[in-house]
């Protein structure tokens, strides 16, 4: 899941999942029984990302987010990656007012002004900070001394929503001027993302995501 504010972190029933024969193993509760978020959560949430363009789509992605459920914006991602050309910086960057007018009709991305114009004005930020640290990753990365932080949640209300490292993250990109990217997105952009592991230690994912 992307969002600690999400309803279904609440539960803390883990939702079982069958790899072979009659073993179950265990995932965290709030991927549930949806198969979209259940793929989500065994093969993207957790892993660390260090590609740029893979960066750039969570944040676009997490910043639609704001306000609304993961599963949403899981559900509308390849309108996203269609209407923002392959969530290439570059290309999103180049974006102008007649682009932002084609988007907001776009009915399969969240038709929000500030939010379509902050992933415009974002791509140019990213861009900037490609070219100041060599890539956004490394920008990124640096603030964990380049490697994931481990947690190892027993229930799942005990993950916070936010943390001292997403507030210096959020405020550290607020100052350069990025949009919808709060503390608590940046936190789930850092669960997203890999920079930080917080899958449940009970869950399967947990040790493999710790050990990549």
């Amino acid at each position: 899941m992307s969002s600690s504010s999400d309803p279904e972190k609440r539960s803390t029933v883990f939702s079982r999942k069958r790899l072979s024969g009659d073993n179950p193993v265990f995932r965290c509760p709030w991927a549930g029984n949806d198969p979209l978020y259940q793929s989500y959560h065994d093969h993207e949430w957790g892993v660390p990302c260090r590609d740029d363009q893979k960066l750039f789509e969570f944040l676009v992605l997490e910043s639609a987010q704001a306000g609304l459920a993961w599963i949403t914006i899981l559900r509308k991602r390849e309108h996203y990656r269609r209407a923002f050309a392959e969530f290439q910086p570059e290309q999103v960057a180049s974006f102008n007012q007649r682009d932002v007018a084609q988007l907001l009709q776009n009915r399969g991305i969240v038709r929000n002004r500030l939010k379509v114009e902050s992933a415009v004005s974002n791509a140019r930020l990213f861009l900037d900070i490609q070219s100041q640290f060599g890539s956004f990753a490394n920008y990124l990365w640096g603030f964990v001394d380049n490697r994931p932080i481990q947690n190892h949640w027993q229930d799942a209300d005990a993950v916070p929503a936010t943390t001292p490292l997403s507030d210096t993250i959020s405020k550290d990109m607020k100052k350069r001027g990025f949009r919808f990217f709060g503390s608590t997105i940046c936190y789930a952009y850092l669960q997203a993302t890999g920079l930080v592991n917080d899958h449940l230690t009970g869950c399967f994912r947990h040790r493999q995501c710790h050990n990549i």
